[in-house]
């Protein structure tokens, strides 16, 4: 059986599916690496979906997702940017998707880390900001989830330099029960953080970012750094303080960085790991054995599918993460939070269904093939 996927300019070309799927199952503990899943959220399909309605999600397929992933022996990572937090998700969603996802993770022993920021509000004082920021704190620990010290847009706007960062982050590194990770998000998936850290030159950014770590090492559990920018994360964590982990967020050369060097290597928080899961866990399993070629020979060939859904505008990344998982069978319908389904192109979704298939990530690859026919039939492209 064949199908025919338009291409940029709308020209059709043939492609053949594969027949059966990549042979991964669920395998021992992931020992040399932590690598956590930043995971999409499930919309209910038959909410309401106007603009001032709040968002809506379906809880049931959310934690099956969850359990995915934890079955495969992923840490989460929750009410992150893959959540769509803060592009559909709000502050009020994303409480309860911590609450109902901490709980889940305690009753199938599943690792989890949950995002914290500031976005129950829009802008305010430094004061509102931190106070912001400890409300959500708060509620993590509450849940018995590890915390995400997350960019906030707020901090972004109200800081007038590096010493408001330093002042905020210091604030809340004092008080926190245990380490935590902190997040530094670049402006390429949210343009509203140019200039984080009190500055738009990196480099000046980058050594504020160290300050506030050098500062509170104890902690502080890792880092997680997402600039698309390998050679600067790998610069960054040879200057991290001994027991800092970095936690790469880098969607385009994840494999390089995992596998590491010499001199050390980082662990993993990405978005790219929600439709890769299964054979993420894999090939981490084969490095677990000191096998790194054995592991850049799966990874390396999944980098052009991740660099493809998070091409420019990088931050509509989450619609092809809920694509695929839509094709994948993890849920029943390709419906996002606030809409977003509409955020890429019919060729972008063609291209990414190609490669995801050609990696064999579809469990049932007819299942796949058939809900691509289907997206194509109702933009006119016939079979």
């Amino acid at each position: 059986m064949t199908i025919r996927l338009p291409g940029a300019r709308g020209a059709l070309r043939t492609y053949e599916p594969r027949t059966e799927p990549l042979a991964v199952t669920p395998g021992t503990p992931l020992t040399s690496r932590t690598v956590f899943s930043a995971a999409h959220v499930v919309a209910d399909p038959f909410a309401d979906v106007t603009p001032d309605a709040p968002a809506a999600v379906d809880w049931d397929a959310t934690l099956a997702f969850r359990r995915h992933l934890w079955a495969h022996g992923l840490g989460v990572a929750e009410a992150m940017d893959t959540a769509q937090r803060g592009m559909g998700l709000d502050w009020a969603g994303a409480a309860e998707l911590i609450r109902r996802s901490a709980a889940e993770a305690k009753a199938v022993g599943g690792r989890i880390a949950c995002g914290v920021g500031t976005d129950q509000i829009t802008g305010g004082t430094l004061a509102e900001i931190r106070a912001a920021y400890e409300e959500q704190l708060a509620l993590v620990e509450e849940a018995g989830a590890q915390a995400i010290l997350m960019a906030s847009r707020a901090l972004a706007a109200a800081a007038r330099g590096p010493e408001d960062y330093l002042e905020v982050y210091g604030h809340l590194l004092r008080q926190t029960a245990e380490p935590v990770i902190l997040h530094w998000l670049g402006p390429m998936f949210d343009p509203a953080l140019e200039g984080y850290w009190g500055s738009s030159d990196l480099d000046t950014a980058t050594d504020t970012f160290l300050e506030v770590i050098a500062a509170h090492p104890d902690k502080v559990d890792g880092i997680k750094v997402s600039l698309l920018d390998a050679r600067r994360e790998v610069d960054l964590r040879r200057r991290l303080p001994q027991g800092v982990r970095c936690y790469t967020g880098d969607d385009f050369n994840y494999p390089e960085l995992i596998a590491g060097d010499a001199q050390g290597f980082s662990h993993a928080l990405l978005g790219i790991f929600d439709p890769l899961g299964p054979l993420a866990a894999e090939a981490v399993r084969v490095l677990d054995t000191g096998d790194t070629a054995g592991f850049r020979a799966l990874l390396d060939p999944t980098v052009e599918l991740s660099r493809h859904l998070f091409q420019a505008p990088t931050r509509f990344y989450k619609t092809g993460v809920v694509f695929l998982a839509w094709l994948a069978g993890h849920q029943s319908h390709f419906t996002m939070v606030g809409g977003l389904q509409s955020a890429r192109s019919l060729p972008h979704f063609a291209r990414a269904y190609e490669l995801a298939d050609s990696l064999g990530l579809f469990p049932d690859p007819k299942l796949a093939e058939e809900r691509m026919k289907t997206l194509l039939a109702l933009y006119g492209v016939t079979q």
